[in-house]
């Protein structure tokens, strides 16, 4: 090393004296930044003996990036001058560049054995740990499981050889490592398509083999295994396999995993299981709210299994089976309305389920516009129309106006299904991805329409496609993804083959309604279960003695307005996502004016601030100054927002309101006073009535 490193300083030109590898840099650095040819040459030269005396990655990449920077400003240079003298530099070390991907490969290749290294010990702990109940093993168990789950979703070819590795292992486990290593399925299968038909009867022969007890641990393995069925087969459930989960459930099941495990049905799109277990639940709970919230679940499961029977181009039975899928959700509606208390409010389910209704609504309606195309289809005089009235929609007759409505109703509707995903900061990732899916549909539909009849020559649809891109972590969003990009081909094969309106822009749009629905609804986790919870309670100072009386402040003074608060967690604070700061928006309007009338500018008669404010503990407190100057009604409102660790804001509220009510000081009003007094005119005598005495 000793001999390398002089015979490298004495070809370096730098001395007998010793340098690190930063100073052997920065000498390098300077001769790249002469002024010089020649210098910079000898230092470009130079650089391969430094990456061998000094192999070290950071210094290796702080020296390509002097590099390229001396190539990039001088390679005009070099091609105009022409000068071959520089030739053998430049291939010097263009050869030497292969030095900086080395490492990069030797990694690739070292790691390629080490996948089926893992795959092999990662079996091994789950053969050992899987017999033994102890705490330690499983937590050591499910620690082997969680990678388990990483490697598949990062490496997919290793899911296959995971899956069966479980399957097996399954039969002959304790059943603590069962639940878990159900978990681990499910989890797997979720991400990947990796359960196929064929192993739906390995699992079903363990089900009925683990159903004999009615312990604790033989309940939740109940509902671990069924839910393993349920991703195994999303698409369809056999009357074989709905028939032996019914006769498990009902020889040694309790009501609880009854309803766990509908549960999980409704949330893998298995609704006429799902109905059928509510249907048996509801004769065995004690409370009328829990009795209305079951009847909610089975009209709900009920109405998504009327959109099973959905076919292709059979738009009469569409309309029928969205007809009565209404009518099941209107009774579900009333039932969860009347299932909701102060307690729990049932918010977030009431606006999920209304918004569910005015989308099958906008479907229908969507439909029938497309049906009146063959009742009254455009007049023969239409280009005529179009040139009178200067309209282009009219030359698609009476549709366009319907189809305008249309669009403008879904769009409506995204933007709804955008204020509920930021109303639901205590929601799981899952639920607030269906909630996106389903604005991503209602935003498809409106860009369809637009791009079909009422303007195909503007509309894009890469810049739909693009938006939507993600990965699927569920079956369901699998599918809706598939129907997606289907949609989006079809509407840019007609865009680009056909001028609207015919009958095949019709059949796209219905078609796409068709394809939408017949994928089943999947209610997540967030609909049934608050695993986090968080609330803001707000108290703002002063504050009126009654609610309903205002609070008198003079119109010449500002009001100084104190807004405080404390954050309110759940047993599991923080789950998903949590808090760095609260967003106060406070705004006034003016009720009612007083009888004097004033010209004031228009920022006079409202106020408009907002505050962030970092909670200390859970507690935050701040002031807002106020001013009231038209005297009269104020109301007064201040929202609470919540913004996250990514700088996500969520509407969460609260929202108060305040009456204040401006009175006019005095000093101001015993000057107008005087005014007018002082611009009214001087009366004038009342001439006196002669009379015969008035000369006395």
């Amino acid at each position: 090393m000793a001999s390398a490193s002089k015979s490298f300083l004495a070809d370096a030109g730098y001395g007998e004296q010793e340098l690190d590898a930063n100073s052997a840099l920065m000498e390098l650095d300077k001769g790249l930044r002469s002024g010089k040819l020649g210098e910079q040459c000898e230092a470009v030269v130079r650089f391969p003996r430094l990456f061998q005396k000094y192999p070290f990655p950071i210094l290796i990449n702080s020296a390509f990036l002097k590099l390229a920077d001396v190539f990039r400003k001088l390679v005009f240079s070099v091609q105009s001058t022409g000068d071959d003298s520089l030739k053998p530099f430049y291939g010097l070390v263009l050869r030497y560049l292969n030095y900086h991907y080395l490492p990069y490969e030797c990694c690739l290749l070292n790691l390629l054995p080490l996948e089926q290294d893992a795959v092999f010990g990662l079996e091994s702990l789950l053969v050992l740990c899987s017999q033994d109940s102890s705490p330690g093993t499983q937590a050591t168990l499910k620690i082997a499981l969680t990678c388990m789950v990483k490697l598949a979703k990062c490496r997919p070819h290793l899911s296959q050889s995971i899956v069966e590795s479980l399957l097996t292992q399954l039969h002959s486990a304790q059943d603590a490592a069962r639940i878990l290593m159900c978990h681990c399925l499910a989890a797997i299968a979720m991400q990947l398509p990796v359960l196929g038909d064929g192993m739906l009867g390995d699992l079903m022969d363990l089900y009925k083999v683990i159903g004999r007890s009615a312990s604790d641990k033989q309940q939740e393995l109940l509902v671990s295994l069924a839910t393993v069925i349920f991703v195994a087969s999303q698409k369809t459930l056999s009357s074989e396999v709905k028939t032996v989960i019914k006769q498990q459930l009902e020889n040694v099941s309790n009501g609880w995993t009854a309803y766990r495990i509908a549960r999980q049905a409704s949330r893998m799109g298995n609704h006429g299981m799902a109905r059928e277990l509510y249907q048996s639940l509801l004769t065995q709970v004690a409370s009328e709210h829990f009795y209305f919230w079951l009847n909610s679940l089975k009209e709900f499961s009920h109405a998504e299994q009327c959109l099973t029977g959905l076919q292709k181009d059979d738009y009469s039975s569409a309309l029928s089976c969205i007809a009565e899928s209404l009518k099941s959700y209107h009774k579900g509606i009333a039932s969860l309305t009347a299932a909701s208390t102060p307690l729990n409010p049932l918010s977030f389910q009431c606006g999920f389920v209304k918004l569910r209704i005015d989308l099958l609504q906008a479907f229908s309606q969507l439909i029938c516009t497309c049906n009146s195309l063959k009742t009254s289809p455009p007049p023969a005089i239409a280009t005529t129309i179009v040139m009178t009235s200067g309209s282009d929609l009219q030359r698609c007759g009476r549709i366009s106006n319907q189809m305008k409505l249309s669009m403008e109703e879904f769009r409506n509707l995204a933007a709804r299904y955008g204020d509920l995903y930021q109303s639901s900061f205590d929601a799981d990732s899952a639920t607030l991805r269906n909630v996106e899916l389903q604005q991503q549909g209602c935003l498809l539909i409106s860009h369809a329409i637009e791009a079909l009849i009422l303007d195909p020559e503007s509309a894009s649809l890469q810049e739909y496609g693009s938006a939507g891109v993600a990965h699927a972590t569920s079956e369901y969003e699998r599918r809706m993804m598939s129907v997606f990009s289907h949609v989006l081909e079809e509407v840019e094969s007609l865009n680009r083959k056909y001028a609207p309106v015919s009958y095949m822009h019709t059949a796209c749009l219905c078609n796409a309604v068709i394809a939408l629905l017949k994928v089943p609804l999947s209610f997540q986790r967030y609909f049934f279960q608050k695993l986090q919870s968080t609330s803001i309670k707000l108290a703002l100072s002063p504050s009126p003695r009654n609610p309903a009386e205002p609070i008198v402040v003079q119109n010449n003074q500002q009001m100084a307005l104190k807004v405080e608060g404390v954050v309110q967690h759940g047993s599991k604070p923080g789950l998903f996502r949590k808090i760095q700061s609260i967003c106060l928006n406070v705004s006034s309007t003016l009720q009612t004016k007083s009888g004097q009338e004033y010209k004031m500018p228009i920022d006079s008669l409202t106020n408009e601030m907002e505050q962030m404010v970092e909670p200390h503990n859970d507690y935050f407190s701040t002031q807002f100054l106020l001013n009231f100057i038209i005297v009269g009604t104020h109301s007064i409102t201040v929202e609470s927002s919540v913004r996250d660790l990514n700088g996500i804001i969520w509407k969460t509220g609260p929202k108060t309101t305040l009456l204040i009510k401006s009175l006019e000081d005095p000093y101001s009003q015993q000057i107008r006073l005087q005014q007018q007094q002082g611009q009214q005119p001087p009366q004038q005598p009342q001439p006196q009535q002669r009379t015969a005495y008035s000369r006395f």
